[in-house]
Protein backbone atom coordinates (compact mmCIF):
# COMPACT_ATOMS: atom_id res chain seq x y z
CA UNK A 1 0.00 0.00 0.00
CA UNK A 2 1.46 3.36 -1.05
CA UNK A 3 1.53 6.64 0.85
CA UNK A 4 -1.09 7.94 -1.58
CA UNK A 5 -3.39 5.04 -0.71
CA UNK A 6 -2.95 5.70 3.00
CA UNK A 7 -3.69 9.42 2.62
CA UNK A 8 -6.84 8.54 0.70
CA UNK A 9 -7.98 6.39 3.61
CA UNK A 10 -7.17 9.15 6.12
CA UNK A 11 -9.19 11.67 4.10
CA UNK A 12 -12.28 9.87 5.46
CA UNK A 13 -11.50 11.24 8.94
CA UNK A 14 -13.31 14.53 9.48
CA UNK A 15 -12.63 17.16 12.12
CA UNK A 16 -16.09 18.04 13.54
CA UNK A 17 -14.97 21.42 14.85
CA UNK A 18 -13.26 22.55 11.60
CA UNK A 19 -16.17 22.82 9.22
CA UNK A 20 -16.17 19.02 8.82
CA UNK A 21 -12.94 19.18 6.75
CA UNK A 22 -10.80 16.05 6.69
CA UNK A 23 -7.44 15.78 8.46
CA UNK A 24 -5.49 15.49 5.20
CA UNK A 25 -7.01 18.68 3.81
CA UNK A 26 -6.29 20.41 7.13
CA UNK A 27 -2.60 19.45 6.89
CA UNK A 28 -2.71 17.45 10.10
CA UNK A 29 -1.01 14.37 8.60
CA UNK A 30 2.71 15.04 9.16
CA UNK A 31 4.16 11.70 8.19
CA UNK A 32 3.37 8.30 6.71
CA UNK A 33 5.89 5.50 7.14
CA UNK A 34 5.58 1.99 5.74
CA UNK A 35 8.22 -0.40 6.97
CA UNK A 36 8.26 -4.17 7.33
CA UNK A 37 4.61 -4.43 6.36
CA UNK A 38 3.57 -2.03 9.13
CA UNK A 39 2.17 1.49 8.84
CA UNK A 40 2.89 4.43 11.14
CA UNK A 41 1.02 7.70 10.69
CA UNK A 42 2.05 10.90 12.47
CA UNK A 43 -0.56 13.57 13.18
CA UNK A 44 0.46 17.11 14.06
CA UNK A 45 -1.28 19.12 16.78
CA UNK A 46 -0.57 22.61 18.11
CA UNK A 47 1.10 22.99 21.47
CA UNK A 48 -2.31 23.99 22.80
CA UNK A 49 -3.90 20.55 22.71
CA UNK A 50 -6.84 20.11 20.34
CA UNK A 51 -9.85 19.15 22.54
CA UNK A 52 -10.75 16.46 20.00
CA UNK A 53 -7.23 15.05 19.66
CA UNK A 54 -7.99 11.65 21.19
CA UNK A 55 -11.06 11.27 18.99
CA UNK A 56 -9.05 12.09 15.84
CA UNK A 57 -6.28 9.66 16.79
CA UNK A 58 -8.79 6.88 17.37
CA UNK A 59 -10.76 7.72 14.24
CA UNK A 60 -7.57 7.65 12.13
CA UNK A 61 -6.59 4.27 13.48
CA UNK A 62 -10.11 2.91 12.91
CA UNK A 63 -10.09 4.18 9.30
CA UNK A 64 -6.75 2.50 8.63
CA UNK A 65 -8.00 -0.80 10.02
CA UNK A 66 -11.14 -0.57 7.88
CA UNK A 67 -8.85 0.09 4.92
CA UNK A 68 -7.16 -3.26 5.45
CA UNK A 69 -4.10 -2.24 7.46
CA UNK A 70 -3.39 -4.57 10.36
CA UNK A 71 -2.50 -2.94 13.70
CA UNK A 72 -1.53 0.54 12.40
CA UNK A 73 0.28 2.96 14.69
CA UNK A 74 -0.80 6.59 15.05
CA UNK A 75 1.72 8.94 16.66
CA UNK A 76 1.55 12.67 17.35
CA UNK A 77 3.94 15.62 17.19
CA UNK A 78 3.79 19.12 18.64
CA UNK A 79 3.93 21.49 15.67
CA UNK A 80 6.04 24.22 17.29
CA UNK A 81 9.11 22.06 17.88
CA UNK A 82 8.20 18.79 16.16
CA UNK A 83 9.04 16.93 19.37
CA UNK A 84 7.31 13.55 19.61
CA UNK A 85 4.45 13.79 22.07
CA UNK A 86 4.64 10.49 23.88
CA UNK A 87 3.18 11.70 27.12
CA UNK A 88 -0.57 11.43 27.58
CA UNK A 89 -2.39 14.77 27.60
CA UNK A 90 -2.68 16.55 30.91
CA UNK A 91 -6.17 17.08 32.25
CA UNK A 92 -7.40 19.10 35.19
CA UNK A 93 -10.77 19.57 36.86
CA UNK A 94 -11.08 23.32 36.32
CA UNK A 95 -14.18 22.97 34.14
CA UNK A 96 -15.91 21.10 36.99
CA UNK A 97 -15.36 23.74 39.66
CA UNK A 98 -18.97 24.99 39.43
CA UNK A 99 -20.51 21.51 39.50
CA UNK A 100 -22.00 20.64 42.89
CA UNK A 101 -22.53 16.88 42.56
CA UNK A 102 -20.87 14.44 40.14
CA UNK A 103 -22.71 11.13 40.22
CA UNK A 104 -21.82 7.94 38.37
CA UNK A 105 -24.64 5.76 37.03
CA UNK A 106 -23.21 2.26 36.89
CA UNK A 107 -24.11 -1.39 36.44
CA UNK A 108 -22.24 -4.63 36.72
CA UNK A 109 -23.39 -5.82 33.31
CA UNK A 110 -24.90 -4.54 30.09
CA UNK A 111 -28.53 -4.85 29.08
CA UNK A 112 -30.09 -3.68 32.34
CA UNK A 113 -31.15 -0.27 31.02
CA UNK A 114 -28.44 1.79 32.70
CA UNK A 115 -28.31 4.42 29.96
CA UNK A 116 -32.11 4.61 29.88
CA UNK A 117 -32.13 5.26 33.61
CA UNK A 118 -29.32 7.83 33.35
CA UNK A 119 -30.97 9.82 30.54
CA UNK A 120 -34.40 9.81 32.19
CA UNK A 121 -32.94 10.66 35.59
CA UNK A 122 -31.19 13.68 34.04
CA UNK A 123 -34.46 14.85 32.47
CA UNK A 124 -36.37 14.26 35.70
CA UNK A 125 -33.86 16.30 37.72
CA UNK A 126 -34.18 19.10 35.17
CA UNK A 127 -37.98 18.97 35.48
CA UNK A 128 -37.55 19.46 39.24
CA UNK A 129 -35.70 22.70 38.54
CA UNK A 130 -32.07 21.58 38.87
CA UNK A 131 -29.26 22.46 36.47
CA UNK A 132 -28.14 19.16 35.01
CA UNK A 133 -25.52 17.74 32.66
CA UNK A 134 -24.86 14.19 31.49
CA UNK A 135 -21.59 12.79 30.16
CA UNK A 136 -21.91 9.58 28.17
CA UNK A 137 -18.86 7.60 29.30
CA UNK A 138 -19.68 4.45 27.36
CA UNK A 139 -17.00 5.10 24.73
CA UNK A 140 -17.60 1.81 22.90
CA UNK A 141 -21.40 1.93 22.80
CA UNK A 142 -22.61 5.54 23.19
CA UNK A 143 -26.41 5.67 23.16
CA UNK A 144 -27.20 9.16 24.48
CA UNK A 145 -27.42 10.77 21.00
CA UNK A 146 -30.17 8.35 19.97
CA UNK A 147 -32.07 8.56 23.25
CA UNK A 148 -32.09 12.36 23.22
CA UNK A 149 -32.79 12.91 19.53
CA UNK A 150 -29.42 14.64 19.04
CA UNK A 151 -27.87 12.24 16.52
CA UNK A 152 -25.93 14.06 13.83
CA UNK A 153 -25.29 17.10 16.03
CA UNK A 154 -21.68 18.22 16.33
CA UNK A 155 -20.60 20.22 19.39
CA UNK A 156 -18.29 23.13 18.70
CA UNK A 157 -15.13 24.15 20.54
CA UNK A 158 -14.57 27.52 22.20
CA UNK A 159 -11.54 29.14 23.75
CA UNK A 160 -12.13 29.90 27.42
CA UNK A 161 -9.38 31.49 29.53
CA UNK A 162 -6.73 30.32 27.09
CA UNK A 163 -8.07 26.76 26.86
CA UNK A 164 -10.15 25.17 24.16
CA UNK A 165 -13.29 23.59 25.61
CA UNK A 166 -16.05 21.60 23.94
CA UNK A 167 -19.49 23.19 24.18
CA UNK A 168 -22.08 20.58 25.26
CA UNK A 169 -25.40 20.28 23.46
CA UNK A 170 -28.48 21.49 25.33
CA UNK A 171 -31.91 19.91 25.03
CA UNK A 172 -34.75 19.18 27.46
CA UNK A 173 -33.03 21.46 29.98
CA UNK A 174 -29.96 19.18 30.15
CA UNK A 175 -26.42 19.62 28.84
CA UNK A 176 -25.36 16.49 26.93
CA UNK A 177 -21.90 15.27 25.92
CA UNK A 178 -21.04 11.98 24.22
CA UNK A 179 -18.27 10.52 22.08
CA UNK A 180 -21.14 9.51 19.81
CA UNK A 181 -21.34 13.11 18.56
CA UNK A 182 -17.90 12.73 16.97
CA UNK A 183 -18.38 9.37 15.26
CA UNK A 184 -20.56 8.41 12.34
CA UNK A 185 -23.56 6.22 13.09
CA UNK A 186 -22.50 2.58 13.15
CA UNK A 187 -18.78 3.43 13.21
CA UNK A 188 -16.82 1.06 15.44
CA UNK A 189 -14.39 2.89 17.74
CA UNK A 190 -11.36 0.56 17.65
CA UNK A 191 -9.44 1.89 20.63
CA UNK A 192 -7.05 0.34 23.08
CA UNK A 193 -7.59 0.96 26.79
CA UNK A 194 -5.34 4.05 27.30
CA UNK A 195 -6.71 5.73 24.16
CA UNK A 196 -10.30 5.10 25.26
CA UNK A 197 -9.51 6.44 28.75
CA UNK A 198 -8.04 9.67 27.35
CA UNK A 199 -10.99 10.16 25.00
CA UNK A 200 -13.35 9.67 27.92
CA UNK A 201 -11.50 12.19 30.07
CA UNK A 202 -11.76 14.72 27.23
CA UNK A 203 -15.53 14.19 27.16
CA UNK A 204 -15.68 15.23 30.83
CA UNK A 205 -12.66 17.39 31.65
CA UNK A 206 -12.49 19.52 28.49
CA UNK A 207 -16.15 20.52 28.38
CA UNK A 208 -17.67 23.90 29.24
CA UNK A 209 -20.19 22.61 31.79
CA UNK A 210 -20.73 25.92 33.54
CA UNK A 211 -22.83 25.96 36.73
CA UNK A 212 -24.54 22.62 37.43
CA UNK A 213 -26.29 21.08 40.39
CA UNK A 214 -25.79 17.58 39.02
CA UNK A 215 -23.43 16.06 36.46
CA UNK A 216 -24.41 12.46 35.80
CA UNK A 217 -21.81 10.16 34.23
CA UNK A 218 -23.29 7.24 32.32
CA UNK A 219 -20.52 4.74 32.96
CA UNK A 220 -19.80 1.73 30.74
CA UNK A 221 -20.92 -1.66 32.10
CA UNK A 222 -18.48 -3.82 33.98
CA UNK A 223 -15.45 -3.08 36.17
CA UNK A 224 -12.43 -2.43 33.94
CA UNK A 225 -9.55 -0.02 33.41
CA UNK A 226 -11.85 2.70 32.06
CA UNK A 227 -13.79 2.70 35.34
CA UNK A 228 -10.62 2.83 37.43
CA UNK A 229 -9.16 5.67 35.35
CA UNK A 230 -12.42 7.61 35.54
CA UNK A 231 -12.81 7.26 39.30
CA UNK A 232 -9.18 8.15 39.97
CA UNK A 233 -9.02 11.25 37.77
CA UNK A 234 -12.55 12.66 37.88
CA UNK A 235 -13.93 13.82 41.27
CA UNK A 236 -16.94 11.50 41.21
CA UNK A 237 -18.77 11.99 44.50
CA UNK A 238 -20.49 8.61 44.48
CA UNK A 239 -22.67 6.34 42.38
CA UNK A 240 -26.05 4.77 41.95
CA UNK A 241 -26.27 1.20 40.70
CA UNK A 242 -28.80 -0.05 38.17
CA UNK A 243 -29.95 -3.66 38.03
CA UNK A 244 -32.82 -5.85 36.92
CA UNK A 245 -34.44 -8.36 39.31
CA UNK A 246 -33.03 -11.61 37.88
CA UNK A 247 -30.17 -13.40 39.62
CA UNK A 248 -27.57 -13.04 36.83
CA UNK A 249 -27.88 -9.25 36.95
CA UNK A 250 -27.88 -9.15 40.74
CA UNK A 251 -24.64 -11.13 40.91
CA UNK A 252 -22.93 -8.67 38.59
CA UNK A 253 -24.22 -5.59 40.38
CA UNK A 254 -22.65 -6.94 43.56
CA UNK A 255 -19.29 -6.90 41.75
CA UNK A 256 -19.97 -3.28 40.78
CA UNK A 257 -20.68 -2.41 44.40
CA UNK A 258 -17.43 -4.04 45.49
CA UNK A 259 -15.53 -1.95 42.93
CA UNK A 260 -16.79 1.32 44.42
CA UNK A 261 -16.05 0.04 47.94
CA UNK A 262 -12.51 -1.04 47.05
CA UNK A 263 -9.90 0.69 49.23
CA UNK A 264 -8.26 2.24 46.18
CA UNK A 265 -11.53 3.83 45.03
CA UNK A 266 -13.68 4.20 48.15
CA UNK A 267 -16.75 6.01 46.78
CA UNK A 268 -20.16 5.89 48.47
CA UNK A 269 -23.08 4.16 46.77
CA UNK A 270 -26.15 6.37 47.09
CA UNK A 271 -28.59 3.63 46.26
CA UNK A 272 -29.86 0.96 43.91
CA UNK A 273 -32.36 1.34 41.08
CA UNK A 274 -34.34 -1.75 40.12
CA UNK A 275 -35.13 -1.38 36.44
CA UNK A 276 -37.75 -3.53 34.64
CA UNK A 277 -39.13 -4.32 38.10
CA UNK A 278 -42.42 -5.51 36.60
CA UNK A 279 -44.27 -5.45 33.31
CA UNK A 280 -47.46 -3.43 32.98
CA UNK A 281 -49.52 -3.65 29.76
CA UNK A 282 -50.59 -0.29 28.38
CA UNK A 283 -54.17 -1.56 28.16
CA UNK A 284 -54.16 -2.63 31.85
CA UNK A 285 -52.12 -0.04 33.76
CA UNK A 286 -53.04 -1.46 37.18
CA UNK A 287 -51.69 -4.94 36.45
CA UNK A 288 -48.15 -6.06 37.30
CA UNK A 289 -46.33 -9.10 35.90
CA UNK A 290 -42.96 -9.90 37.49
CA UNK A 291 -41.40 -11.55 34.45
CA UNK A 292 -37.80 -11.11 35.68
CA UNK A 293 -38.52 -12.11 39.26
CA UNK A 294 -39.99 -10.24 42.17
CA UNK A 295 -38.22 -7.98 44.68
CA UNK A 296 -34.73 -9.05 43.59
CA UNK A 297 -33.49 -5.47 43.72
CA UNK A 298 -34.96 -4.89 47.17
CA UNK A 299 -33.22 -8.00 48.52
CA UNK A 300 -29.92 -7.00 46.93
CA UNK A 301 -30.14 -3.47 48.35
CA UNK A 302 -30.71 -4.95 51.80
CA UNK A 303 -27.80 -7.38 51.40
CA UNK A 304 -25.49 -4.57 50.29
CA UNK A 305 -26.68 -2.22 53.01
CA UNK A 306 -27.79 0.49 50.60
CA UNK A 307 -31.10 2.20 49.89
CA UNK A 308 -33.47 1.05 47.17
CA UNK A 309 -33.85 4.45 45.48
CA UNK A 310 -36.44 3.49 42.90
CA UNK A 311 -38.24 0.77 40.96
CA UNK A 312 -38.85 1.43 37.27
CA UNK A 313 -41.54 -0.64 35.50
CA UNK A 314 -41.00 -2.37 32.17
CA UNK A 315 -43.32 -0.31 29.98
CA UNK A 316 -43.41 -0.28 26.20
CA UNK A 317 -43.56 3.51 26.24
CA UNK A 318 -40.09 3.80 27.81
CA UNK A 319 -38.53 1.90 24.92
CA UNK A 320 -40.56 3.80 22.33
CA UNK A 321 -39.67 7.17 23.88
CA UNK A 322 -35.98 6.29 23.95
CA UNK A 323 -35.97 5.21 20.30
CA UNK A 324 -37.82 8.40 19.36
CA UNK A 325 -35.33 10.62 21.20
CA UNK A 326 -37.95 11.84 23.69
CA UNK A 327 -37.17 10.43 27.16
CA UNK A 328 -40.16 9.00 29.02
CA UNK A 329 -39.43 11.24 32.04
CA UNK A 330 -40.70 14.21 30.05
CA UNK A 331 -44.24 12.81 29.98
CA UNK A 332 -47.08 12.37 32.43
CA UNK A 333 -47.53 8.58 32.48
CA UNK A 334 -46.77 6.44 35.56
CA UNK A 335 -43.33 5.55 34.16
CA UNK A 336 -42.48 9.26 34.03
CA UNK A 337 -43.61 9.61 37.63
CA UNK A 338 -41.30 6.75 38.63
CA UNK A 339 -38.32 8.71 37.29
CA UNK A 340 -39.50 11.92 38.99
CA UNK A 341 -39.70 10.05 42.30
CA UNK A 342 -36.22 8.62 41.74
CA UNK A 343 -34.84 12.11 41.04
CA UNK A 344 -36.54 13.50 44.15
CA UNK A 345 -35.05 10.80 46.36
CA UNK A 346 -31.56 11.30 44.97
CA UNK A 347 -31.76 15.08 45.36
CA UNK A 348 -33.04 14.76 48.93
CA UNK A 349 -30.29 12.26 49.80
CA UNK A 350 -27.63 14.69 48.62
CA UNK A 351 -29.21 17.63 50.38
Amino acid sequence: MTEKDILKILSEVRHPARGDRDIVDLGMVHGVETKGGGVTVTLGFPKRRDPLAEYLIGAARAALIRGGIKDPKVETVVLEDAAPKKKAPDFDTECLRNVRHIIGVASGKGGVGKSTVAVNLACALARLGYKVGLADADVYGPSVPLMTGTEGAQPMAEEVDGRELIIPLEKYGVKWMSIGYFAERGQALIWRGPMACNALKQMILQVKWGVLDFLLIDMPPGTGDIHISLLQEVPVEGAILVTTPQEVALTDVEKGANMFRNKGINRPIFGLVENMAWFTPAEHPDEKYYIFGRDGGARMAEDLGIELLGRIPLVQGIRESGDAGEPAALGTRPDAQAFIELASKLAAKLG
